[in-house]
């Protein structure tokens, strides 16, 4: 049963009665360097999610995005290369970035300050040429020196290009007397941010030789997301939750990033990566931390993520006692064939890698002593599904002698991420009639029947963010470090083992493994990612 909202016209009546909203500030001058310009991270996320800032006007005017990568090419070949890409996205719903058509006008904006940089990343007359192409960028567009630099390049690049920036002199930033930046230069690393503990800190300190923290922009576009930003509001914006958000009232939280996707056509990443490095470390301990960080003493960058870090500095390292991990076969995904992972392309036919992994958290701080935080993430699973549940715990079976015990339920509090974005409420009412019987009811909240949704591909809030230098959705060093810390004792106990693979099929919730691993923690069940789950609010 639902309690449904009322329909969208008195919605819209209702969100009006609130105070307009703050707009944007205008951003920098600036350009943009992406290392990378042809590849599948540029065309996919990062471009579209430029074309929208311009679409919206919070691009700033004096922009200029410069593309570099090895493959020969000319400005006007490089512009049409993301024209074309951005123009097979219209009206198609299985992309990223669906929309109903191109803003010519917004393309153009962002089109004439485009140039591209054919070279060598490992070779410092790459990094000449491009020094004198920022200078003309600054002359022609009205830059200020300003100059961001995107890392959309294979991981094993991060350390070389940071330190050819370096040599350069293209990271150096210069301050007036005062001590203010007469212009800033910022630099954005993608995911992963190392292997293991030790090649994360091994990077940490190979970059940390030639960039200031403050210069860092380590990005999950998890965090880009309206849903996963709302939580903070959700938890701290309303009196009715932070009260019982701890120990007293939670029984147990379960995180889910289930994906209906494989790896499609990343086999030879995802051989070297699977899915915990690929998932546990950055998106879903971002989720976790948000869900469990105590309250900030401001809403500024270092007092939200000084929070967020000491959750995860009172995590500790995880036994691979608790944790299963699962690779997909064969099976049925969205009523279509599939094969299984090790039939993949670039995939060992006897690979050991995880596509699937779940495990228990403890958090030992006095907010969460004892209440236990269940992850997991997998593909080729039954349904695309990302959410944050929390079960309170059972209310005492004193005052219904006569309801037999599966009746009473748990109260679930549900954060949606996606798709389907929104938050839902279950709780038990009395069914109608002369006897006492007990209903599992849900209110309902979806984003889209209140706010009207703009395409976004999840880049766009976080592109902004770093063009005003506000890093709060931002990892730092000793975050990474921490996550890392955290699931090392796993990446290390799963390496020297051969797992049975593969063990769950695709199209299904995961292993069997994954519901002992509940069931023996005090007869605890994951909710069921399927949507025909009985279950699932």
């Amino acid at each position: 049963m639902s309690l449904k909202a009322p329909i969208r016209k008195h919605h819209a009546a209702q969100v009006l009665q609130c105070p307009p909203a703050r707009q944007p500030e205008p951003a920098d001058p600036c350009a943009m360097v992406i290392f990378g310009a042809f590849g599948d991270l540029t065309k996919r996320l990062v471009v579209p999610a430029l074309y929208n800032l311009s679409r919206t006007r919070v691009l700033p005017e004096e922009f200029a995005l410069i593309g570099v990568g090895r493959k020969p090419g000319t400005s006007d070949s490089w512009r049409d290369y993301l024209y074309d890409t951005l123009k097979s996205y219209v009206g198609n719903p299985v992309t990223e970035f669906e929309v109903d058509h191109i803003d010519d006008a917004a393309w153009k904006r962002l089109a004439d300050k485009m140039s591209y940089v054919a070279g060598d990343l490992t070779k410092p007359e790459a990094y000449q040429k491009l020094g004198g192409v920022l200078a003309n960028a600054e002359k022609a567009h009205g830059t200020e020196g300003n100059a961001i630099f995107y890392l959309a390049v294979a991981d094993r690049l991060f350390g070389t290009v940071i330190d050819y920036l370096g040599d350069a002199k293209l990271t150096q930033q210069t301050e007036d007397k005062n001590g203010k930046a007469k212009f800033w230069r910022r630099v954005v690393i993608e995911k992963p941010f190392g292997h293991s503990l030790d090649s994360a800190r091994k990077l940490n300190t190979q970059i940390l030789r030639t960039l200031n923290e403050d210069q860092i922009f380590r990005i999950d576009h998890f965090l880009g997301k309206d849903t996963v930003q709302s939580i903070m509001a959700f938890r701290f914006g309303n009196g009715l939750f932070e009260p019982i958000w701890n120990r007293d009232r939670i029984d147990h939280v379960q995180i889910t990033a289930a994906e209906t996707v494989g790896v499609e056509q990343r086999g030879s990443f995802y051989e070297v990566t699977g899915a915990l490095r690929d998932m546990v470390p950055n998106h879903v301990f971002s989720l976790l931390s948000m869900v469990a960080m105590e309250p900030p003493t401001g809403f500024d960058a270092q007092a939200i993520r000084d929070k967020k870090a000491d959750v995860l500095a009172a995590m500790a390292p995880v036994s691979a006692t608790c944790a299963v991990r699962g690779q997909y076969g064969a099976g049925k995904v969205k009523g279509k064939k599939v094969g299984a992972y090790r039939h993949e392309p670039n995939v060992a036919t006897d690979s050991n890698v995880e596509t699937y992994i779940a495990m228990k958290l403890d958090i030992d701080n006095w907010r969460w002593a004892g209440v236990p935080f269940y992850v997991r993430t997998g593909k080729h699973m039954s349904r695309r599904d990302t959410e944050i549940a929390i079960c309170f715990k059972q209310a005492p079976y004193t005052a219904f002698q006569y309801t037999p015990v599966e009746c009473l339920r748990p109260n679930w509090l549900v954060l949606r991420i996606a798709p389907d974005e929104g938050i839902s409420l279950q709780f038990e009412v009395k069914r109608p009639g002369p006897v006492v019987n007990l209903a599992a009811v849900k209110m309902d909240f979806h984003y889209s029947d209140w706010f009207a949704k703009e395409p976004n591909v999840g880049y766009e809030t976080l592109l902004y963010d770093v063009m005003i230098g506000d890093p709060t959705l931002f990892m730092r060093a000793d975050m990474v470090e921490h996550g890392w810390r955290i699931v090392q004792p796993v990446l290390d106990a799963w390496a020297a083992e051969k797992a049975d693979f593969p063990n769950y099929e695709s199209g299904s919730d995961g292993p069997e493994t994954a519901n002992d691993l509940l069931h023996n923690d005090g007869g605890r069940e994951w909710r069921p990612i399927s949507p025909t789950g009985c279950n699932k609010p």
